[in-house]
């Protein structure tokens, strides 16, 4: 085993996991991830600890729970306490990069301190107080100059940030600093209302003005290349993290990228229709959808016509194409400075998307697996090819990097080491995933509070405070369609997952700092 080998780490945004060619998905066409996949192992099933952006960006960098590490839903920050496996891997003499979205802390432009509150200082009502200093990296006001803004030393263990804030044409951060200095219709490439028109319906949907050139997937893909050229008379080795903001909503592919598929290619695999039960949410996104209503913000899940999630899953697919075009740059430059055998290139997402599931789209409360299931490739060198059934979650990459590279994990890691598990053929029997929401959306009473225990025969999900719960046998049932959470011949099956959930959740437990005994 090669002594401490490079890493390009690879993240999409709201990518479901059969959403790749190498995945059997028919339509989709990502040729270049399918390289990866080529020469390293692509896990069938990973999954997330949060099915939400920025809790499970928190859970990949720490190795740890949400409800451990403290990012437990969209909108909070992560602490600065939180130890990440970066900052392990620069202590121990990596250069580290993060290029594209971080989404660590919020980039609404409200800093953390001064949220909504009916208090004038919403610390009066908080059960732990906080240090705020540093926790609004990513807010627009620091990317209003045109002088390049400068982050500290280390950004959650990162000693480079190029940061890419937000979504589509209205991304901001680092690359709308670039974008300004490109040219002088920057305002109205960006303005809604200056896009082409168009025949789709699907909300969301935008034929944007903005060349392919000057779109923040090339953006990050240059921005790496760049980067990459000057480690080409490297001295240590480096951990690069490469994010793009897409193929999340808005559905907005550039240029040629917009007509590379149709609606017509695609299919609906699990259309309303074919649901015998209808969970509570479901049924209140297409009863709204009914009665005229729309998503309550543009980032809620909403229920769509079957040519409408058609028209997504064309849109969708154009940018991931786009991205597959960049993960191919990037692996040409590695193999043309002479890198590749020395970098392990890992492909992953946050978090999937509905994408047509029960007529919905985007995300929210109502847990599926086109949510938590998520591509996962490890691409090494050295070491295991081919598809495996290993259970892996998003708290794994901590402890699988740290082990590749031959360093200590720290304590309070939750995850495991998924190449030990694929040399012993082993792993876990089932994972823990965690649902957190700041408002309550698709019409629960409250904030969602859901904990679901997976495993490959089946998944139980708990909403607390809404005497509601799922229960499906992927036996019996294999697409979900079926809640058996009352079904008295599923009595067995519920006990045995319930009493697993309850030992998922004790574990789950946050051991750190560790006490010690003095006599």
């Amino acid at each position: 085993m090669m002594a401490k080998p490079n890493f390009v780490m690879i993240v999409t945004d709201q990518h479901c996991a059969s959403w790749l060619s190498c995945a059997g998905h028919p339509v989709v066409r990502t040729p270049n991830i399918d390289r990866l996949a080529k020469r390293g192992v692509r896990f069938r099933e990973f999954h997330t600890a949060s099915p939400v952006c920025m809790p499970n960006r928190a859970s990949i960098l720490t190795g740890r729970y949400p409800s451990v590490h403290g990012l437990k839903y969209n909108g909070c920050a992560l602490s600065n306490d939180a130890r990440t496996f970066v900052e392990t891997l620069a202590n121990a003499g990596y250069e580290t990069a993060a290029i594209g979205k971080s989404h660590l802390q919020p980039f609404t432009g409200i800093p953390a301190k001064r949220l909504k509150d009916k208090s004038p200082d919403r610390q009066d009502n908080e059960a732990w107080k906080r240090d705020f200093a540093g926790l609004d990296l990513e807010c627009p006001v620091h990317y209003e100059p045109d002088e390049r803004f400068q982050f500290p030393d280390s950004y959650y263990g990162f000693r480079h940030v190029d940061m890419v804030t937000g979504h589509g044409i209205g991304c901001g951060g680092h690359y709308l600093q670039w974008l300004r200095k490109q040219t002088p219709e920057w305002k109205r490439l960006r303005d809604p209302k200056e896009q082409f028109g168009h025949n789709y319906s699907v909300p969301q949907a935008c034929r944007t003005i903005m060349p392919e050139e000057l779109y923040p997937t090339r953006y990050i893909e240059n921005q790496t290349i760049d980067w990459l050229k000057q480690k080409k008379e490297q001295t240590n080795p480096f951990f690069l993290f490469v994010s793009f903001p897409d193929p999340h909503h808005p559905f907005n592919p550039p240029g040629k990228y917009w007509d590379r598929f149709q609606p017509e290619q695609f299919s609906l695999q699990t259309p309303i229709s074919a649901f015998s039960t209808l969970a509570p949410p479901l049924a209140f996104a297409h009863e709204r959808f009914k009665a005229g209503g729309v998503a309550d913000t543009p980032q809620e899940a909403f229920a769509a016509t079957d040519r409408q999630c058609l028209e997504a899953m064309a849109l969708s697919a154009g940018m991931l194409e786009m991205i597959d075009d960049a993960v191919g740059s990037i692996i040409d430059q590695l193999e043309a400075q002479g890198l590749s055998d020395s970098t392990v290139i890992l492909f992953t997402s946050d978090h999937g998307d509905y994408m047509g599931d029960g007529n919905l789209l985007l995300k929210g409360p109502w847990l599926r697996q086109n949510l938590h299931h998520v591509p996962m490739i490890w691409s090494d060198p050295i070491g295991s090819r081919g598809e495996i059934d290993v259970l892996g979650s998003s708290i794994d990459f901590a402890p699988t990097i740290l082990g590749r590279v031959g360093l200590e994990p720290y304590f309070g890691l939750q995850g495991r080491d998924l190449l030990e598990d694929v040399a012993n053929k082993g792993g876990r029997d089932s994972l823990l995933i965690e649902f957190n929401d700041n408002v309550p959306r698709l019409g629960l009473t409250k904030p969602a509070r859901t904990r679901t225990v997976y495993r490959k025969d089946g998944r139980l999900t708990v909403f607390a405070g809404e005497g509601y719960g799922e229960l499906y046998d992927s036996g019996l049932d294999p697409s979900h369609l079926s809640n058996r959470w009352e079904d008295a011949a599923s009595v067995d099956l519920k006990a045995t997952l319930l009493e697993e959930l309850s030992v998922l959740m004790a574990e789950a437990m946050d051991e750190s700092p560790r006490s010690f005994y003095r006599a």
